[in-house]
């Protein structure tokens, strides 16, 4: 009986139940799908291409992942799309304003994360560099490969590459890396190199760097990135271990100081546009062009899944201001308006309102300050997944009533590259009652007109063994990336995780390093000059902790790590000082003091020994008496003092190599560090010629002194003079004499 009474409270307990876990679904539904807005990957940029490359756009449900397509300068790349290159091409790939990558010939790359906080990408084969400029607390950026991931801990230039044998080769040139395999964890160093195996125990090798090889290889890759500002400095690796900041965009531009670093492609504004104040902007950057330029008008269209229509542009500068920020027309000219520094910057496929003209036409025009706007993609049949605005924009746009800055074309032609000739302009009046779309593939005609560029792209044939390949060669990665528009996204991209136990044991590795472990990377060891490696690591960390702070705008940290940074020179300058110095070094205590005591036959060059100490040379002279070989040493001596060392300064005093730092203080003044090699660096050539100009000045000043002097001492002392002048004329000019009669 007491069952049933209670069964009714049951029931509507139960129904209360159901109704706040309905309630709770839809909010967590209606919460997730505004969250993964925000979670949206960002993209990347191709910036150069040299020969052929692929683009696979792998998550595209209504593409095959044997579509190819030929990828072209700014093309945005994000999570899921996979590059190619092909025989005799590379490509070079910028992941924010500081992260680039080079993809040498026949390399497979893919992007498998693309956000703030982390940026993975996997090379299946080949070989690729890395530049890591920066590395903020709590950041990562991921190089998977099928042997293990290597996980940069600081700024640097590395290198990774798949060996003929199948095993992971990474490289240091400058920074400090993890690798993580399947067998456990290691270090490389700055100079350092690991070879890590893909079967067995997963062991590796460790070896250093060859400083030929490796000057070579960042030569190369410096020519190529800065083809018209590089100046060679690198070829010497030393040169690049002691500065290799130098090139580094983030301090040399400009438009640095304006765009926020995460922004790929600021380096490309300071050489095609300038940046002035505008009232109520701020700093805004023109481009150079004539009056009738306008933005969105030389390029293409590209439908880009999971973002749609995206704009990729033929200006060598049009990427950041296509993807960030907005447009404004000032004083008769178009002013590109970034977003404010120091906000993580979201990146949109293109910033433009799309107006439908009946059926014939397709116009857009670029979005102003205050226009509305909000990430937009798609799931996999092309329905818009996330939309915080309506379809059509009720408010007016700003740039709607601009001469010129609407772009019609026929439907016909939106598949093409667009340029001006092309281009029709709009009727004012025509324009006064639009109404402007947000969501481009909202509208029929303008989602009928998006897909026809599809079916445009420049397809590329690749052979069937190599698609399967890349497509079937699984990559182990330390963290697990996700992508929110694709639930099966690691098991489709072939991503293994680590095992846990890969996290806390260390990596068995064979050290093929030379027994000088601890001497700097690239120079022979000089004994009792090797720098304390432990102690410049150390400093190296703080190095890097003090440079995330002042990209945070932390002046304090700034000055420290310059500081820091001049510790560092000071002591490279002092570990390398024996080998610079070289034989030309004079003995006595100044070759002491140059730490070279390998020259004991130095002091026989002294030219400020006194007269006393001249039979020094007599054990290399025949034994004579001290009165007949006295001037032969004076007359042998000028030989060995000035064509021995002419000869020598040619190989130690490197008068290139010293003068190179002379154009940094004039780009960077605010580095005083990169001037202290030079005030080192001179004193050392100044200090060498001295003894070779000081030996011949000791004759004339013993001819010409003695003789207007003893005149007036015979007037005042007839007697007492006479007898020490004709002692010193002895000595000073015994030929003299003999020539009198």
């Amino acid at each position: 009986m007491n069952r049933i009474k209670f069964w009714p409270h049951a029931t509507v307990i139960i129904l209360l139940c159901a109704v706040a876990a309905g309630a709770g679904v839809y909010l967590w539904k209606k919460y997730e799908r505004t969250a993964s807005a925000k979670e949206m990957p960002s993209a990347a940029r191709i910036e150069k291409i040299d020969g052929q490359v692929g683009l696979n756009r792998s998550l595209d449900a209504n593409a095959t992942n044997k579509d190819w397509i030929e990828a072209t300068p700014n093309t945005p790349i994000s999570v899921g799309d996979r590059i190619l290159t092909r025989d005799n091409s590379r490509t070079q790939i910028a992941f924010t304003g500081r992260n680039f990558a080079t993809i040498d010939a026949n390399t497979s790359l893919d992007v498998l994360q693309l956000s703030r906080d982390q940026t993975q990408v996997a090379l299946r084969n080949g070989s690729g560099l890395f530049d890591i400029g920066a590395l903020p607390s709590g950041e990562s950026f991921e190089v998977a490969t099928p042997c293990g991931a290597l996980d940069p801990q600081q700024p640097g230039v590395y290198q990774i590459a798949i060996d003929n044998n199948g095993n992971a080769v990474a490289t240091a040139y400058s920074g400090r890396a993890q690798i993580i395999g399947s067998g456990g964890n290691g270090f490389i160093e700055k100079g350092e190199s690991l070879t890590l195996a893909c079967q067995g125990d997963n062991s590796g090798v460790i070896s250093r760097v060859d400083a030929g090889q490796a000057g070579s290889l960042l030569d190369s890759y410096y020519h190529y990135r800065y083809p018209r500002t590089y100046d060679g400095r690198y070829r010497d690796y030393n040169t690049y271990l002691e500065d290799p900041y130098y090139y580094d965009p983030y301090r040399r531009d400009v438009s640095y100081q304006y765009v926020d670093e995460y922004v790929p492609g600021v380096e490309d504004l300071d050489d095609y546009g300038n940046w002035q104040y505008i009232s109520d902007y701020g700093y805004c950057w023109h481009p150079y062009g004539d009056t009738a330029w306008a933005p969105y008008q030389s390029g293409y269209w590209q439908t880009d899944y999971p973002f749609g229509l995206t704009w990729i542009s033929n200006e060598p500068w049009g990427y950041a201001p296509y993807h960030y920020g907005r447009w404004t027309y000032y004083s008769n000219q178009w002013f590109w308006v970034p977003a404010a520094v120091n906000t993580y910057p979201a990146y949109s496929p293109e910033l433009a309102a799309f107006i439908p003209f009946g059926n014939s036409s397709v116009a857009w025009v670029a979005l102003g300050p205050g226009d509305p706007w909000s990430p937009l993609y798609y799931d996999q049949y092309w329905q818009p997944a996330y939309s915080a605005q309506p379809v059509y924009i009720d408010q007016r746009i700003v740039n709607l009533s601009v001469p010129g800055a609407v772009s019609v074309v026929p439907v016909q032609d939106f598949s093409q590259v667009i340029d001006r000739r092309m281009i029709t302009r709009a009727d004012p009046q025509m324009l006064a009652n639009v109404r402007p779309v947000r969501d481009p593939l909202a509208v029929d005609q303008l989602r009928r007109a998006a897909f026809q560029t599809r079916d445009a792209q420049r397809k590329i044939n690749l052979p069937a063994s190599l698609a399967q390949r890349i497509e079937n060669t699984p990559v182990v990665t330390s963290k697990m990336p996700s992508a929110p528009f694709k639930k099966d996204f690691a098991q489709g991209m072939r991503i293994q995780p680590l095992p846990a136990r890969a996290q806390n044991q260390k990596l068995q590795l064979r050290d093929e390093r030379s027994a000088m472990a601890n001497q700097q990377p690239g120079r022979p060891a000089v004994p009792g000059q090797a720098p304390n490696l432990p102690s410049e690591l150390a400093r190296e960390r703080q190095m890097a902790e003090f440079a995330k702070q002042a990209a945070r705008g932390n002046p304090i940290a700034r000055q420290q790590m310059q500081e820091l940074r001049r510790q560092q020179l000071e002591g490279q300058k002092a570990s390398r000082a024996p080998r610079y110095l070289g034989p030309p070094v004079t003995g006595g205590a100044q070759g002491e003091r140059a730490g070279n005591p390998a020259r004991p036959a130095a002091p026989r060059i002294n030219p400020r020994a006194q007269p006393e100490a001249r039979p020094m040379p007599q054990p290399r002279a025949q034994p004579q008496p001290r009165a007949v070989p006295q001037p032969q040493p004076r007359a042998n001596r000028p030989p060995v003092t000035y064509q021995q060392p002419r000869a020598q300064p040619q190989p130690r005093a490197m008068p290139r190599i010293e003068a190179r730092p002379q154009p940094q203080v004039n780009i960077r003044p605010q580095r005083p560090v990169q001037a202290q090699p030079q005030p080192r660096a001179m004193p050392r050539i100044e200090a060498r010629p001295q003894p070779r100009v000081q030996a011949p000045v000791v004759r004339p000043q013993a001819q010409p002194q003695p003789r207007p002097q003893p005149q007036p001492r015979v007037q005042a002392q007839p007697q007492a003079q006479p007898k020490a002048q004709p002692q010193q004329q002895q000595r000073a000019q015994p030929p003299g004499q003999k020539k009198k009669p």
